[in-house]
């Protein structure tokens, strides 16, 4: 495993500044560009490098639902984002990375293909199909007879953390989640994990609608919402929480330190993703490995299937792995 050390020297920063950064130092005053180079050198060295001999004139779009700023803030994308662009460094591949709000800078007689990262809106995905005719969705399926897919089972993983929880005599088990909207769209996107843990909990009867709590995806959602967990519940706060993102989990455990609220002793969390941050807050945070490396992976490698001619559609799902470290008991 890659120290802070490491990451320090890669990012040309101290292990000071590193560290704070990781853990969502709240207090911490750096800059967005600072911030990316740190991230983005802890994803880098968590990789195993991978060659190929194969060699390709091929050129690709790697379309984002995010802007730059707003990958910053979710590390799980930018984590498929560098996947996918050393998926094409392996393949000599040629690739452009254009975020939201630079679409329309793609030259369509410049691309064979794209690989569009994220949710994406009917209009949008006109949009893409008009600059190209193949596009790969990851961590997103519009259609799955029509367009490749890169997606996990976000149904799976969240059984597998209750199952944890239940085996470890937890009897009060909490959910801190998140929701997404397209752009431009009002109504949120059905969150898997969310109906997974209500519909799950239910079939055992152990659900607890006092227990949920949901916003956004960001660390400073995760640390609202356990804030207002710990006030409205007091006494009675679950033992444990599935926290459905890494970045929510972060800021979840933040809002317990501050309560004085012991993690694990008290309070066990798990999260989702596996970022690379997540083995060095403290605790170091218990999860759901989601394999973001492979994802990219797998949907350059699609990519190039449907460039060479294959015309039949495919979802592929991606497998996922519980990682037990100190958050949890």
């Amino acid at each position: 495993m890659a120290t802070i050390k490491d990451i320090a020297k890669r990012a040309g920063v101290s292990q000071a500044t590193v560290s704070r950064v990781l853990n969502y130092d709240a207090s911490l005053s750096v800059s967005d560009e600072t911030k990316k180079k740190i991230f983005e050198a802890a994803e880098a060295l968590s990789y195993r490098k991978k060659s190929s001999k194969k060699r390709s004139e091929k050129k690709i779009a790697i379309v984002h639902w995010y802007t730059e700023q707003e990958e910053l803030n979710d590390l799980y994308y930018l984590s498929i984002r560098l996947g996918i662009e050393e998926r094409c460094k392996a393949l000599h591949i040629s690739s452009e990375v254009y975020f939201y709000n630079s679409i329309n800078e793609i030259d369509k007689n410049d691309i064979e293909g794209i690989i569009a990262i994220g949710k994406f809106s009917e209009q949008q995905i006109k949009h893409l199909k008009a600059i190209s005719s193949i596009v790969v969705f990851v961590d997103y399926s519009p259609n799955e007879n029509k367009y490749d897919s890169i997606i996990i089972d976000f149904e799976k993983a969240t059984k597998k953390v209750i199952d944890y929880f239940l085996q470890s005599k937890h009897e009060t088990i909490g959910f801190i989640g998140g929701r997404e909207f397209l752009k431009g769209e009002q109504e949120a996107l059905l969150d898997l994990r969310e109906k997974t843990f209500k519909s799950y909990m239910q079939e055992k009867n152990l659900y607890d609608k006092r227990h949920v709590f949901i916003d956004g995806f960001s660390v400073e959602d995760g640390y609202n919402l356990m804030k207002k967990a710990i006030k409205q519940l007091k006494e009675n706060l679950p033992t444990a929480f599935f926290v459905s993102s890494d970045v929510m989990a972060i800021g979840s455990l933040r809002a317990l330190h501050e309560e004085s609220i012991s993690v694990p002793d008290r309070v066990s969390i798990i999260g989702l993703n596996d970022i690379s941050v997540s083995k060095y807050i403290y605790p170091s945070l218990s999860t759901v490995k989601v394999y973001t490396e492979l994802m990219g992976e797998t949907a350059v490698d699609t990519l190039v299937e449907r460039i060479e001619g294959r015309k039949v559609a495919k979802k592929i799902f991606i497998a996922t792995k519980l990682v037990i470290r100190r958050s949890t008991r």
